[in-house]
């Protein structure tokens, strides 16, 4: 190590101990004054005995967690490199070492842990044949100030996760002394991930915090309510009879046999996008004993171990690493029927993961086309139109742990043989599904079943190679070579409750942001009252409004009792109820499309967002971003004639864009669409502003959000599985402002909106170039207020 780069680190230290920033939490060494500590490591820096001074302020702090972990990174030329590195998280540090630090010694890095931090899930990375799950911990404020770090152990990367974010929430909210709050913890890509962040109708348990595609959330993305239902039941009837997409879900599966100790179900609802060649959905149900983590390790796998629980396997290979959760990967299947009368199949699919706050696990398979993974020859390209696994934890039984694992599929093998038996397409896809049932005799017959295996590497794809059209398909592909695995202690430790590809800002403060000078208790208790009545007639979009759901590129009002919000005991009892009347109208929605990103749509001349403000109206318009070769943006416009002064409402429309990312809340739905976009998307709650990066635009009369989803890696894997299947889905958005507080109970959703089968063909380019002449005059939007626009609108 190069003796200034050694300066710089010793400098950095005295200055950290110089400035005193870290808080006692140490009931330790509760009878040292932080002051004194800090006082103490000056003197000394002063003197030149920086090493000294690190010493002292490290002897004073609590070490939470300690290890060796992997320190990856890429260099300036691309390449990847992973360093095993001695991790050390003390009470307000995280730093590592080349060694087990002794005495004095120096970090190599350090990072300051306080309440701007932030622990992102990088998922799975590759480096010369090994995987490790991948943790980046970095500064909000100040995003270069971040440590990277991994595990070959996915429990032992969710430790140190749960670690660090346990250290991050210790940071005291100043609001909190003056406000009576309760914590708030909302996940989903779970996405979430997904994508989102999960509040549970239970109200027996705890409420959880992240996705995408959740996320929530993350991805850790809140667990959907279908799939904790899943997972309670004992059979596949789900246990929330009030809900009418969950009984819908019910009413269109019949269990179909049993088979190999399996519960073999079939979907019995017609889809008519779908090929007459394309199976029914089948899922296979099984319990392994066995841990989530370690049945989802092997499940990963693509090499020589898949031979011992997988009997449709043949061969696999990665094609392309998208991100630590998405990869496009090469599978050739092995069905062992009329060999020489009918060519092997193989498939190209994405395949996407995310671990639930539940503990659970999802991963999803679709189809895709990829330029690296031509159709091979001797091969008939089957397609996956939907796929996947879900293992979730259930309670263990005799000391030994229990996972339900489900195994769905829903494939087109192709071929011209379909059309004249249904039976091979009917035996392949039982073959398929009886991996369930390998996985379970796999652990049953393996002594260290209970050790979490690490994530095994993938041979990447080669250039395709020729096969001869008598290749028998029961030959093993003599290329596969087994992974190799790297030796390790394996820690047996407990996984934890969150996990989200973008649990970096999960955390919602416990107490209110500081109330206005203007604001007395009385008007703090109240809620806001339903919206006037407004004629929608002089408002128009690019999507037309009807109520049909049978028609293509609408939208309508769905119900808002179909909403589940924060009940007044929630604090007490986590108890939902259905939400009232939406606070704002749906005015109208525009479908828009350009080669950039489109941001602040409401400046475009005669959209609704001026009309409304014209007639001194207040909107709130909501534009999703959708990335791409062709970027996309879906904008909704709610109206209400007046902003009750005092409200939560008007004090998100004139707060500042840090309240606004604590509060503003979406709840998506997928009421009609394929199962895996209804994993991916999920149903519950996701905070946008700690999902996503949302910007803030305060125009005269109207409040505009521009929600960039590709800024979050769960929600565009998420986006990526939705969008090529868009045009059949039906999808709801709730958009609400979070009550963190007991004045602000029940929560209010400001509006929702249900889009029908949107056609992307139908999007036309925005004129923003001829943006309203109001708008050119207030160079300054952000400080226009709703009392401003009062006083406009009786002036």
């Amino acid at each position: 190590m190069l003796s200034s780069s050694a300066s710089r680190r010793e400098a950095a230290a005295a200055k950290a101990a110089k400035s005193g920033e870290l808080p006692a939490n140490n009931p330790k060494s509760a009878s040292i004054s932080w002051k004194d500590v800090a006082a103490a490591a000056t003197a000394t820096a002063k003197s030149g005995e920086v090493s000294k001074a690190v010493a002292a302020v490290r002897e004073a702090a609590a070490v939470h967690h300690e290890g060796w972990m992997v320190r990856y990174g890429r260099r300036k030329i691309g390449r990847s490199f992973f360093h095993t590195r001695y991790f050390v998280l003390e009470s307000r540090l995280l730093a590592y070492y080349k060694k087990k630090p002794k005495d004095n010694m120096v970090p190599l890095k350090s990072l300051l842990i306080d309440g701007n931090c932030r622990v992102e899930d990088r998922g799975l990375k590759t480096h010369h044949g090994q995987m490790i799950y991948v943790l980046c911990v970095y500064n909000q404020k100040e995003k270069e100030h971040q440590i990277t770090m991994g595990a070959h152990d996915i429990e032992d990367a969710l430790v140190w996760k749960k670690k660090i974010e346990l250290l991050i929430d210790q940071k005291p909210d100043p609001a909190a002394k003056t406000h009576k709050a309760f914590a708030t913890m909302d996940f989903d890509m779970e996405l979430g991930g997904q994508f989102s962040l999960s509040d549970r109708d239970s109200g027996a348990e705890e409420e959880e915090e992240q996705p995408i595609l959740t996320r929530r959330k993350t991805i850790g993305n809140g667990t959907p309510d279908s799939i904790h239902d899943w997972t309670k039941d004992a059979d596949f009837g789900l246990s929330n009879q009030n809900d009418p997409t969950q009984l819908y879900s019910k009413k269109n599966w019949r269990l179909l046999r049993c088979q190999n100790g399996l519960r073999i179900f079939e979907e019995l609802l017609e889809v008519e996008y779908l090929a007459r060649s394309c199976s029914r959905a089948m899922r296979a149900v099984g319990v392994v004993e066995a841990t989530c983590e370690a049945i989802f390790g092997l499940m990963m796998s693509m090499d020589s171990t898949r031979y011992e629980w997988d009997c449709s396997f043949r061969q696999g290979s990665l094609v392309e690493e998208v991100d630590g959760h998405t990869a496009v990967l090469y599978h050739r299947l092995q069905l062992h029927w009329c060999p020489r009368l009918i060519w092997p199949r193989d498939l190209c699919y994405v395949r996407y993961w995310r671990r639930n706050d539940d503990g659970s696990y999802v991963v999803l398979f679709r189809s895709t086309e990829h330029p690296n993974c031509g159709r091979q020859r001797g091969y008939v390209r089957a397609f996956i139109e939907s796929g996947g696994f879900k293992i979730c934890p259930l309670k263990s039984r005799n000391g030994r742990p229990r996972t339900q694992v489900q195994h769905l599929m829903q494939i087109d093998l192709k071929g011209w043989f379909l059309n004249y038996s249904t039976s091979f397409q009917y035996h392949s896809l039982l073959q398929i599904l009886n991996c369930v049932s390998g996985l379970r005799e796999y652990f049953s017959q393996t002594d260290d079943i209970h050790i979490t295996p690490r994530i095994p590497a993938m041979e990447s794809m080669t250039d395709a190679s020729s096969s001869q059209k008598d290749e028998k398909p029961n030959e093993v592909d003599p290329k596969i070579k087994p992974a190799d695995q790297e030796h390790g202690e394996n820690k047996n430790m407990g996984t934890i409750d969150e996990e989200s590809d973008d649990d970096e800002d999960y955390q919602v403060p416990e107490a209110d942001i500081e109330e206005g000078p203007n604001k007395s208790d009385n008007e703090a208790k109240q809620t806001d009252d339903p919206p006037e009545k407004i004629d929608l007639s002089c408002f128009s979009g690019i999507l037309h409004h009807d109520p049909n759901e049978k028609s293509r590129n609408c939208w309508t009002v769905p119900d808002s009792k179909l909403f589940k919000v924060r009940s007044k005991n929630f604090p007490h009892d986590k108890s939902k109820i259905p939400a009232p009347s939406y606070l704002m109208e749906l005015a109208a929605i525009d479908w828009f499309k350009d080669t950039k990103r489109m941001d602040n749509v409401g400046r475009q001349k005669n959209c609704v967002a001026q009309v409304a403000a014209a007639k001194g109206m207040h909107t709130f318009v909501v534009n999703l971003q959708i990335p791409g070769s062709t970027h996309y943006s879906l904008v909704m416009y709610f109206v209400t004639k007046s902003l009750k002064k005092g409200s939560l409402l008007q004090c998100f429309f004139d707060g500042d864009d840090d309240f606004r990312n604590s509060r503003l809340k979406l709840i998506p739905s997928v009421p009609k669409g394929s199962w895996i976009v209804r994993q991916s998307v999920g149903s519950t709650p996701c905070l946008l502003g700690k999902a996503v990066d949302c910007s803030y635009v305060r125009g005269p009369g109207y409040l505009e959000v521009d929600v960039d989803i590709g800024s979050s890696a769960v929600a565009n894997g998420v986006l990526g599985l939705v969008f090529g299947v868009v045009t059949t889905l039906v999808v709801d958005m709730a958009f609400l402002i979070q009550a963190n507080t007991y004045e602000e109970l029940p929560e209010q959703v400001i509006g929702a909106a249900r889009l029908a089968h949107v056609e992307p063909s139908t999007a036309i380019v925005p004129d923003l170039e001829n943006s309203s002449d109001i708008n050119k005059d207030n160079s300054s939007n952000d400080v226009t207020s709703s009392e401003d626009d009062s006083s406009k609108k009786t002036n």
